[in-house]
């Protein structure tokens, strides 16, 4: 790693708890994502926050500094600028040394983001990303989760829309019900929204590893400590027509419930007996028919790698969709949880999906990380172990709605 930036310091990085350069370290911050959550700590991060924009060229972190920070926000105009290729485990090693929280937006992370959560795991060093691919997710908990527990490393993917509402959603209605009984919660996803370049290439890539996602994930369960005198059922469900929501229910074929299901592993809130399943609400029949075979179109040109190249080279990498498209966009998950008699429909809504609000998102995230107290946790945790209701107290004060639709 080397630091460019024009400022004196001194670097004061190490493990075990001594002092770090930095609070917070945005790697690939270039990128689209990366470039809009430069933008939100620089808007929104306390002015004594330490922190610094990290990628692989120095004059793309430069034009960033200069051209999207710095005219509205000063004070970033001597933000620190460090480089550190993501195949150079030497420079990721010392990028992670110098801070306490990593948060990566350089996916997709299969290719780029094994090295950097490696090297963070040695460190002690906290890391985030916005991982939305299981295969990566899974390899990372078999390869480095035992490391990171004897760092105190706190390793937190999938801090983005894929899975943050989710997670939290489903802690946030866990908590409107009973604890110490069976708990059952469905939640049911609606977005209006377009893909970037990033978010393209990364879902692409996860669609055409099905062999590789299934091999990481039946390893993953052979590490895994056993549940005792609990259960936690997240398996896929079948598509239905779901009254409650007044849609169709259409399995979602998303990380977030394996994210769901490491959160009711690991906290007890979530009773005896828990199980979630994860839908795709779609309120009008043809629409649902056509929304599966889109799918299943996706996931089979993604085997062919001519195609796979041709559909990903539409829209590169670092593309996305315009401010005005940005802005028009939103979300809505609905949730319904039942137990120990009573029924709670509860609601996590936003903006833009995949980019505004991801971004706010992991901003937030890497702050609570970095700032607010939290539960005493190392490994691979899930935002909802990691950060829990800190969390969702900054995004609701960030303007992400978590409400109580009605009880029954």
């Amino acid at each position: 790693m080397s630091r460019r930036d024009g400022t004196q310091g001194t670097d004061t990085a190490g493990t075990g708890g001594s002092a770090r350069e930095y609070d917070v370290v945005l790697y690939g911050a270039t990128g689209f994502v990366g470039a809009l959550t430069a933008e939100y700590l620089a808007a929104h991060a306390p002015r004594d926050l330490r922190w610094a924009l990290a990628g692989r060229g120095l004059p793309r972190l430069e034009r960033l500094r200069a051209e999207r920070l710095a005219p509205g926000h000063p004070h970033t105009a001597d933000l620190p600028l460090l480089t550190a290729e993501a195949d150079d485990p030497a420079a990721l090693a010392e990028l992670a040394r110098s801070a306490r929280v990593v948060v990566n937006c350089a996916g997709p992370y299969i290719h780029h983001g094994q090295a950097l959560v490696a090297a963070c795991a040695e460190a002690g060093t906290d890391y985030l990303d916005l991982a939305g691919e299981p295969e990566f997710v899974d390899l990372m908990y078999v390869r480095h989760d035992a490391r990171a527990r004897e760092t105190g490393a706190r390793l937190v993917h999938c801090c983005g829309f894929d899975s943050v509402p989710h997670d939290l959603g489903v802690l946030y209605t866990v908590r409107q019900l009973p604890p110490d009984v069976p708990l059952r919660v469905d939640g049911f996803v609606r977005v209006g929204a377009t893909f970037s370049g990033g978010t393209l290439a990364s879902a692409l890539t996860a669609a055409s590893r099905g062999r590789q996602t299934l091999a990481a994930a039946r390893d993953r369960r052979r590490h895994e400590p056993r549940l005792v005198h609990r259960r936690v059922n997240t398996a896929p469900p079948t598509p239905r027509y779901a009254p409650e929501v007044g849609a169709w229910a259409l399995p979602l074929p998303t990380v977030d419930p394996e994210v769901v299901r490491q959160s009711a592993r690991a906290l007890e809130r979530y009773g005896p007996d828990f199980r979630y399943r994860h839908y795709a609400a779609v309120r009008r029949l043809p629409v649902a028919v056509g929304w599966v075979a889109a799918v299943g179109a996706l996931v089979t040109a993604a085997q062919i790698p001519p195609v796979r190249r041709g559909i990903s080279g539409r829209l590169a990498p670092g593309e996305g969709p315009n401010e005005g498209r940005r802005a028009r966009s939103w979300f809505s998950v609905r949730f319904v949880g039942e137990g120990g008699g009573r029924r709670v429909f509860t609601e996590v809504s936003g903006g833009d999906p995949g980019y505004g609000e991801t971004a706010k998102i992991l901003a937030e995230a890497a702050l609570s990380t970095a700032l607010d107290d939290l539960p005493d946790t190392a490994g691979q945790v899930t935002p909802a172990t990691a950060m829990g209701d800190a969390l969702t107290t900054r995004l609701r004060s960030a303007g992400i709605t978590f409400r109580v639709a009605a009880h029954r």
